[in-house]
């Protein structure tokens, strides 16, 4: 039934301002669209609705997450523009905050500026 439409994921913010700045500017999504309710950017062809929220308090585990190549090479770039990766306690991360789960993937986490849990993987 819907594995023949498009995805759209949603995320929110209480900062829009400085949301747009780092999801546009720092991450190079493309905007789409800015209304009252919500900034939508091109996510390499997913639609990613930003929601502009008075109040919000993100929850604790991955919201949005991004399939990647290049993993060191990504994380490497993304301190450059001032992304600091998040460190688990229990989890060993290497060097950068890359973690090698058990079924060989490798993934980094790191929060946009209301502390929404993003995710690289690379399989």
């Amino acid at each position: 039934m819907l594995d023949r439409c498009s995805l759209v994921a949603f995320i929110a913010t209480a900062n829009p301002e400085e949301a747009r700045a780092f999801y546009e500017e720092v991450l190079g999504l493309k905007l789409k669209e800015d209304s009252p309710f919500a900034y939508v950017f091109d996510a390499n062809g997913v639609t990613l609705r930003l929601q502009k929220l008075k109040s919000y308090t993100p929850v604790a585990n991955t919201s949005l997450g991004w399939q990647v190549s290049g993993i060191q090479d990504l994380v490497t770039e993304m301190v450059r523009k001032g992304i600091a990766f998040e460190r688990y306690d229990g989890l060993l991360q290497d060097e950068q905050g890359i973690w090698s789960a058990p079924g060989g993937a490798q993934v980094a986490w790191f929060k946009d500026p209301d502390g929404n849990v993003l995710s690289l993987t690379e399989s």
